[in-house]
């Protein structure tokens, strides 16, 4: 864990422009909307960009890490996104007075991983393809999925405190941060069994998919209460599965941040392989096994890629969902009238006008606004949410224009 002079020269340097940063006021006011929107009361759509391909996005050396040490290289990637977004794509993201350090937290997993072929047509791109083997084939398999063992490290977790609170002392604070858990059991299913198995299953085996969902479910259940007991669980969460997390509903009554309970965070979820199965089969495998998980937790964000707009019905089963991802293959109209003023559209505008040969801001700009006119229509609350972006191109300014256009069209409120 040891940072040399010139890396902590160097990393006070980069903290010192964020902390500047941090004290404009405007960041009072974007805490101000998020909280708004995610209570139902919009008072514009807000504007997040995640999931961004960074082997792109290096211009003039900005995104260049200079430190040798894996601990400090983390910090200071973790700081030159943080001004690089700033810089170029600030969209409606907050910029603390803090930088997050995770906890060192050891834990054994379910019990597989992917036994998988992976295929790329760039080298530098970490988006590539899977072609997944079962090892869920039968009654037997299904042991393999295990309750995940989790504690804390105590030893390595100080050390990583000790030496982030030396390098940023009088200028940064330092937030060691829990886990936030993600109940996605069919993203891992398919890791597991499959994708083409998997699918076929609900109709030939129906009730061995039932035992595989249920036990996977039950490790998960599990793995919470551990987290619940050790105090491992994040709180006071600035993002939730993409989108602005902040709240003034939680944490609940009773709160101790020692012993941060799921009724104080947020969770998400989702079954994005399920984009191909009725309303009344992802309920049966899907919702009603996901129920007891967002029943501990304080607010929930639900889906992701897969289109939800004619399940909107059955995700009204599942508790405290506040956000629900409305993809670029589902139909927002009938999306926006489902969902009225009972949630939030968190729509997810298509990453492939940014991939194409040619780059078209006005084609976003009337995506955006059409979006907003339809949800606005149906008195449905939104926010514009680009994530999965494989590539722009090698052309970082397509992404800064695409903010620029959002920005434009959120601001006006529409």
């Amino acid at each position: 864990m040891e940072i040399t002079p010139e890396e902590r020269t160097r990393l006070r340097s980069l903290a010192a422009e964020v902390a500047e940063i941090a004290q404009l006021p405007v960041h009072e006011q974007t805490r101000r909307l998020w909280k708004a929107l995610n209570r139902l009361d919009q008072q514009r759509p807000m504007v997040m960009i995640d999931q961004i391909p960074w082997h792109e996005m290096n211009v003039d050396d900005e995104l260049t890490l200079v430190c040798r040490g894996e601990f400090a290289r983390f910090l200071e990637r973790s700081l030159g996104v943080i001004l690089y977004r700033w810089r170029h794509m600030r969209a409606d993201m907050v910029v603390e007075s803090f930088i997050d350090v995770p906890k060192v937290i050891r834990n054994t997993g379910f019990g597989l991983s992917a036994n998988e072929e992976v295929a790329s047509s760039d080298p530098d791109n970490p988006v590539k393809g899977h072609r997944y083997f079962d090892q869920l084939a039968t009654d037997e398999d299904l042991e393999k999925i295990k309750t995940p063992r989790i504690c804390i490290d105590v030893e390595a977790t100080e050390a990583r405190r000790a030496a982030a609170e030396d390098v940023f002392e009088g200028i940064l604070g330092v937030r060691m941060t829990g886990v936030t858990p993600t109940f996605a059991l069919w993203d891992r299913l398919v890791e597991w069994h499959g994708v083409e198995n998997s699918i076929i299953d609900l109709v030939d085996r129906p009730d061995f998919v039932h035992r595989m969902v249920r036990k996977l479910r039950d490790a998960h259940l599990g793995m919470l209460d551990r987290l619940e007991e050790q105090g491992l669980l994040a709180y006071d969460i600035p993002i939730i599965h993409c989108s602005g997390a902040y709240t003034d509903e939680l944490p609940a009554a009773g709160f101790d941040p020692e012993r941060p309970r799921a009724g104080d965070t947020w969770s998400c979820g989702m079954a994005q392989i399920f984009a191909t199965v009725s309303p009344a089969m992802h309920l049966e495998f899907e919702i009603d096994y996901a129920a007891p998980w967002y029943d501990r937790f304080g607010l929930n964000y639900y889906g992701c890629c897969e289109p939800l707009h004619d399940k909107i019905d059955i995700i009204d089963r599942l508790p405290r969902v506040r956000k629900i991802s409305i993809s670029p293959w589902a139909d927002v109209s009938k999306a926006a009238e489902r969902m009225g003023g009972r949630y939030v559209m968190s729509r997810k505008p298509s990453p492939a006008f940014l991939a194409g040969g040619s780059w078209d801001p006005e084609a976003v700009r009337r995506d955006l606004q059409q979006t907003y006119d339809t949800a606005a229509a149906a008195g449905c609350a939104v926010e514009f949410i680009l994530k999965d972006i494989s590539t722009v191109r090698y052309d970082p300014r397509r992404l800064w224009e695409w903010e620029d256009v959002a920005r434009s069209v959120a601001g006006s409120g529409g």
